[in-house]
């Protein structure tokens, strides 16, 4: 089996995690790294891999197979374009879009020129998330009626102001780009599209101008619900929970999925007293990118259905113009 070779795009925070980690993969090895800031060529040099501060040379690099972007949510739409018509499969870091109508043309170019799509929705891939999913779909839990689910941290507190992700054009809705979209997958991928949004943002703890602290509200076609919580000034806490008329299940994250410590499951069924499991530590970001991989070379399909990443923005954009508006807005499907 050979490795997807990749240039990761993006040497900031989140590509200086996924660069190392995929040292340890024999599905995908980094070739090149590509940032504009001149901090990032002495990082590439320390990984041992070749750098460059032009995306578009990238791709006309023939041992690029394939790029990860971890770059400004703005630029993901027209990255993904250009990498798919340049043939190169494409991972990238959540959003893929900021609406509905770029998504669908990001999502066209790549099935258009036959490459493989993946976005870093990684707590799909946390195994209790997983049991979690087989519980809800397998019908253990019954009719499903709710979602609640709360993704909090503070690691944007020592960002400086002029980081893109404290940016209302790059992070519209505050923490929504940043934890609430997971959850909102998640939500997705359990209830199915989003009918309705109510949102609200506000700066209450920290000097995040564009939010600090939000609620979201979700109505699905399906007559569910979510509750979604998602806060930028307040140590790490991350829960998800969905709950059928046969019984719940509830993840609780034990540490951020930058360095994971393990999760604990809690699952209660009728007339029955609840039931907590403790799962070990496991690379959730890895198996997302050796899952792209696995797509990239028809070994399998990829896990995230393209229906559901569609959705997934749509509903995200729904979110944007509530926070904005202070009223229900309705999700275009």
């Amino acid at each position: 089996m050979q490795p997807l070779a990749v240039a990761v795009v993006g040497l900031g925070w989140w590509g200086r995690i996924i660069v190392p980690l995929l040292k340890n993969s024999a599905k995908l090895k980094v070739v090149k790294g590509v940032d504009p800031a001149p901090a990032a060529a002495e990082f590439a040099r320390g990984q041992g891999i070749a750098y460059g501060t032009s995306f578009e040379e990238a791709l006309k690099d023939p041992a690029v197979q394939g790029v990860v972007l971890c770059t400004p949510h703005t630029q993901h739409t027209e990255q993904i374009i250009a990498a798919a018509s340049a043939k190169k499969h494409v991972f990238c870091e959540k959003p893929l879009s900021l609406s509905r109508s770029d998504v669908l043309r990001a999502v066209k170019a790549c099935n258009d020129n036959k490459v493989a799509l993946a976005v870093g929705h990684e707590k799909r891939f946390e195994p209790p998330i997983q049991e979690l999913v087989r519980l809800a779909k397998g019908g253990e839990l019954g009719t499903l009626l709710q979602v609640e689910a709360n993704f909090s941290q503070d690691k944007f507190l020592s960002l400086t102001p002029d980081n893109w992700r404290m940016s209302e054009k790059e992070a519209p809705a505050g923490p929504m780009t940043a934890t609430g979209i997971h959850l909102l997958d998640l939500a997705v991928g359990l209830l199915g599209p989003a009918q309705q949004v109510f949102a609200r943002v506000r700066q209450l703890g920290s000097r995040l101008t564009n939010g600090d602290t939000l609620g979201v509200f979700v109505s699905f076609k399906n007559g569910s619900n979510a509750l979604i919580s998602a806060i930028l000034a307040t140590p790490f806490d991350g829960r998800f929970a969905i709950y059928g008329n046969k019984g719940w299940a509830e993840v609780r994250d034990k540490a951020h999925p930058e360095a994971p410590e393990g999760w604990t499951l809690t699952v209660t069924k009728r007339n029955t007293r609840p039931h907590s499991t403790s799962y070990p530590a496991a690379q959730a970001v890895l198996a997302n990118l050796e899952a792209f991989a696995d797509a990239a070379a028809k070994r399998a399909p990829y896990p995230v259905p393209q229906d559901q990443m569609i959705a997934n923005v749509s509903a995200l954009e729904a979110v944007f113009r509530s926070a904005a508006s202070g009223k229900v807005e309705v999700v275009e499907n």
